[in-house]
């Protein structure tokens, strides 16, 4: 749920270090693995929201964005010091804090608060579709990317079909649904701001910047606005595993290669897939089932990022 992501600091393909962080050489990496990528983090992404399903019922949510920050943040400290990655600093260690604190405390801690109010994962995730629409937009005003007219009737499509399936979850809490949409902001300002303003820092240590940040913030807040308890620390411990190893590792640093070779408004139609594999998930794995407006919704965002996604 990432989401992380699906943050996140921008690494610049020149520099080697940052570039071995991210992948192989593309001279000897195969070509199914680069083909392979979209679809492994559409499924890694979609099953944060399963996670955080069952590590919000064991544990408030803020506690468990405090955890999986301070958690991801010490991990890839070490991993930054042992493989001595260079580490932002002045005007540029500002960038990607504001980038960390837009994609992982905005962004999560609005996500799994909704989740914890009861709004179910798939609706958050349709929610999350919207992502698409406001990277494109945001990139096209401030990255100066070009978008197609065939990319913005996929967009339009994808945007009423999240927007039937949203409408749909009105029944549930009202602040909730306003909850996700401030996540979703989060993580589609703070895309377009690592694009713009964080290339050249490496992924490794920008991360782990990313999650620092956010630690403290989330720290105060589960202090002050909750009572930081653990009901069930097997369902908490096994939800936090999977959240950080998985999902605040292993799906941005997915994305961020991603962004590194593709414009930001294609990588984000990848968004468009998430509600519908989310929706699988929660029915497999967690029981959860949508309503008739909601799986009509999935079909027509299906159908919208395939008709943005073509060139």
């Amino acid at each position: 749920m990432e989401r992380d992501d699906l943050k996140l600091a921008e690494a610049d393909t020149d520099t080697p270090a940052a570039a071995d962080a991210v992948a192989p050489p593309a001279a000897t990496a195969p070509a199914w693995v680069s083909a392979a990528i979209p679809a492994v983090f559409v499924v890694l992404w979609s099953s944060a929201f399963i996670a955080a399903v069952i590590g919000t019922d064991a544990a408030p949510p803020l506690l468990l964005t405090f955890s999986r920050f301070a958690v991801a943040g010490v991990l890839l400290t070490i991993v930054a010091l042992v493989t001595k990655s260079p580490w932002p600093k002045g005007r540029m260690l500002l960038h990607v804090i504001v980038v960390g604190l837009l994609m992982q405390a905005v962004q999560f801690g609005a996500f799994y608060t909704a989740i914890g109010a009861g709004l179910p994962g798939g609706v958050v995730a349709l929610i999350q579709g919207f992502n698409p629409v406001l990277i494109a937009l945001l990139a096209g005003f401030l990255l100066g990317e070009e978008i197609t007219g065939r990319q913005w009737l996929g967009f339009a499509i994808g945007g009423a079909g999240v927007a039937l399936a949203v409408a749909g979850a009105l029944h549930f809490s009202t602040s909730a649904i306003v909850l996700s949409f401030v996540g979703l902001l989060g993580l589609s300002v703070g895309t377009v701001y690592q694009k713009r303003y964080t290339q050249g820092v490496d992924v490794r240590s920008g991360t782990a910047v990313h999650f620092l940040a956010g630690a403290p913030v989330m720290g105060v807040m589960t202090l002050t606005l909750e009572d930081p308890k653990v009901t069930d620390w097997g369902a908490f411990g096994g939800a936090l595993a999977w959240i950080v190893l998985i999902n605040s590792v292993g799906t941005f640093l997915l994305l961020n290669f991603m962004l590194k070779k593709q414009d930001a408004s294609r990588v984000g139609t990848l968004f468009f897939l998430t509600p519908a594999v989310t929706a699988l998930l929660a029915w497999i794995v967690i029981g959860q089932t949508l309503s008739l407006s909601a799986v009509l919704g999935l079909v027509l965002g299906g159908a919208g990022v395939l008709l943005a996604a073509r060139k």
